[in-house]
């Protein structure tokens, strides 16, 4: 069996148009944009209409990320969909949009991993690609969190956001040096699935009128608790898949963590010893987007320019699951 490089060789994102920001929230629940941007660094968030879904959204981060690479959704072999609010338990997001975006070749599969997903995703793409089995994969994040936020709950509404990534993976040329997706960790601890839950809609709780009246249909969280874990589960990832990938902290030029929390980021960066200018931050602007938030700080860090041909990227994704999750990638565009 070969064993090929597997490198990213496109990527997009698309946000929604509509901005919510926090003096707006301070209409809808008793809270403060002082309050949000001293407890969170949100300053506003971006919300899907009343028509879009989690594949809208998708479909439009894909197709930029298609263009990028220079190839057609015929191209494609595979799609995988990393969402926790997918348009509907099925047909899988990924199916829908094999469909739309008309590749007509592609297998399609959906992965409710939660904010780790975009990692995730990026990881089943590196295998097929790496043993031969395929040659252009298309990874899409796509989060409408706003579907299931409880806007009567002030200590999570503020936080979430809609948005969508999408990266293409293809194999790299090794007489170029091309290395491209060099290592991941992937952790569960699903013993600490209750931080970050939605308690109704599957098999367990059915979506019943009292489900609705207590808005277990709804994302539900115990802040304190996960930071604690993110902030220790985030440098022992890092550790790990610096150590797999055989370079030094030294050597990282970029660090994309998950979008959740500006004190969460801080805090686990001071611990990691990495210089502030290195790390990716626009949780300010979108908030917590789940899955979608690496996807969509990574392509804001290539269309402005920022990544060099060679360059070191650390994504470290935490969250529902309990899931963590760490990849190094050489820029080899």
């Amino acid at each position: 069996m070969s064993c090929r490089p597997a490198v990213i060789s496109g990527v997009g994102s698309y946000v929604p148009d509509r901005i919510l920001t926090n003096a707006d929230l301070e209409e809808i629940v008793e809270t403060t944009d002082e309050w949000i941007v001293s407890h969170t660094g949100i300053r506003e968030r971006r919300i899907a209409s009343d028509e879009q879904a989690s594949s809208d959204l998708g479909l439009m981060a894909g197709r930029s990320a298609l263009e990028d690479a220079g190839i057609g959704p015929a191209d494609l072999d595979m799609i995988v969909c990393a969402t926790v609010t997918p348009d509907h338990f099925f047909p899988v997001t990924a199916n829908i949009m094999q469909d739309r975006i008309g590749a007509d070749n592609a297998a399609a599969f959906d992965i409710l991993s939660g904010c780790t997903g975009f990692v995730y995703g990026l990881y089943v793409a590196r295998q097929f690609v790496a043993t031969g089995e395929m040659e252009h994969i298309l990874v899409v994040s796509a989060e409408k969190l706003t579907s299931i936020t409880d806007w009567t709950d002030r200590s999570t509404c503020v936080l979430f956001g809609d948005g969508a990534g999408a990266a293409v993976v293809t194999p790299g040329d090794p007489a170029a040096g091309d290395t491209g997706l060099l290592a991941f960790v992937l952790e569960s601890y699903g013993e600490h699935g209750r931080l970050l839950h939605v308690p109704a809609g599957g098999s367990r709780q059915p979506v019943d009128g009292a489900a609705l009246a207590a808005h277990d249909n709804c994302l539900k969280m115990e802040g304190p608790e996960l930071f604690k874990l993110a902030v220790r589960g985030i440098p022992e990832v890092t550790e790990k898949v610096i150590d797999r990938a055989g370079i030094g902290y030294e050597d990282i030029d970029w660090v994309i963590m998950h979008q959740a929390n500006i004190r969460i980021i801080d805090a686990a960066a001071k611990r990691l010893g990495i210089p502030e200018d290195r790390v990716v931050i626009n949780v300010d602007k979108y908030g917590n987007t789940s899955a979608a938030s690496m996807a969509i700080a990574l392509d804001e860090l290539y269309r402005e320019g920022r990544l060099q041909l060679g360059d070191n990227i650390l994504m470290v994704g935490f969250g529902a699951g309990f899931s963590l999750g760490g990849a190094v990638i050489r820029w080899s565009r």
